[in-house]
């Protein structure tokens, strides 16, 4: 029997109060506050439950089991734990004194399956114009990163457009916690590590973004920027390796451009704040905004913008190509948005004609600009 099936096994036994929700499809998040209470996320809605586990001490073994599957500790000095089920499931986990009322704990459900953008376009968080575009500007190697709040879908609408990357491309994956799961065999996955007790052994995001490069990667994906490795992600991009996408959470495109230089000022290299927003402008070309709506639960694209410079103020500057239009609610109450074409082309407009990639343009044709007279 492998050491994986052994955590497997006992994992099951520690979160049997757990269980069904692990087994339901309609179940997108576990939600644990203290070993008495417990809500799930269906549809983008919560409903508190009446799963209970036995005791304090049940559900912080639970937790400790999780850490030693992913080879990682929680304790009075680490309270928090970012790790993941056997599944893929991500979990994150805050054990007193850090939490006050008892101890948390949160499981986001990982699909098995990798969702396309095709996909997207049937469940209708995205239309087939912009997946026709997003598609092409992977092929032409734009940097893209996908922005939204929590429990938007950042991670899955990362991999969604992952899937637009060539077959024959070497793809270096880059995580906090190991989520994303490619569809292209040639694919390297990293994971960050936690230092022991005594400060040994730690493997950052920054760690291994530096010896990503070193691998030889036509594409670098980072889960999600939370750091200084941000300005090591946008050096590259600037830098030859282009290509690249990532996640951040931020509310807006123009959101997500501060973010990702506040990052960066996080660094511990010591840059003026203005050559920090001069790289981040150079080197994000498409922002894929994510939202999600209380009414229904709805998780959807709601803009594609482009990113192109800095203005004479040193503000950034981005227009929108899609942008999402309400057309108000279904029957059942469901909300009606379509993702249009605004009628800007993007600055690179001719580019698909220039790569020789016309022969993939259906849907978007006016947001080219075909060179030919």
């Amino acid at each position: 029997m492998s050491r994986e099936s052994v955590f497997e096994s006992t994992l099951e036994f520690f979160l049997a109060p757990l269980r069904e929700f692990l087994e339901d499809n309609t179940v997108t998040e576990i939600m644990v506050n203290g070993y008495q209470e417990v809500y799930v996320e269906r549809g983008g809605k919560l409903y508190e439950t009446e799963a209970r586990f036995e005791s304090e001490d049940a559900l912080i073994s639970a937790i400790t089991n999780i850490a030693q599957y992913v080879g990682r500790e929680i304790d009075h000095d680490r309270p928090i734990l970012d790790a993941r089920l056997p599944s893929g499931s991500r979990v994150h986990a805050v054990i007193p004194p850090s939490s006050r009322t008892g101890t948390y704990l949160t499981i986001r459900k990982f699909n098995r399956d990798i969702f396309s953008l095709e996909d997207f376009v049937r469940l209708g968080s995205i239309s087939a114009e912009a997946k026709e575009f997003l598609e092409l500007c992977v092929r032409m190697k734009k940097n893209i990163v996908v922005a939204g709040g929590t429990g938007t879908g950042k991670t899955t609408m990362l991999n969604a457009v992952s899937t637009a990357v060539p077959e024959n491309e070497r793809i270096v994956v880059i995580e906090d916690s190991s989520e994303l799961k490619l569809a292209q065999k040639h694919s390297l996955y990293l994971e960050a590590q936690q230092a022991d007790s005594y400060g040994r052994g730690g493997v950052t995001i920054r760690d291994l973004f530096r010896a990503s490069l070193r691998m030889r990667p036509d594409r670098i994906i980072v889960g999600e920027v939370r750091g200084g490795e941000a300005l090591d992600m946008v050096q590259s991009m600037i830098s030859g390796h282009t290509g690249s996408l990532t996640t951040v959470h931020a509310t807006s495109p123009r959101d997500a451009l501060v973010r990702l230089e506040t990052l960066s000022l996080m660094s511990d290299v010591d840059i003026p704040i203005y050559v920090a927003r001069a790289q981040v402008a150079s080197a994000i070309n498409v922002i894929v905004q994510l939202s999600r709506f209380a009414d229904d639960g709805s998780r959807r694209v709601t803009r594609v913008a482009e990113a192109f410079g800095l203005g004479p103020n040193n503000e950034y500057q981005f227009h929108d190509i899609f942008a999402s239009r309400m057309r108000g609610r279904s029957e059942s109450g469901e909300l009606i948005s379509e993702l249009e074409f605004t009628g800007q082309q993007p600055t690179f407009a001719s580019e698909p004609y220039e790569q020789g990639l016309e022969g993939d343009i259906s849907h978007t044709l006016p947001v080219w600009q075909n060179p030919e007279p």
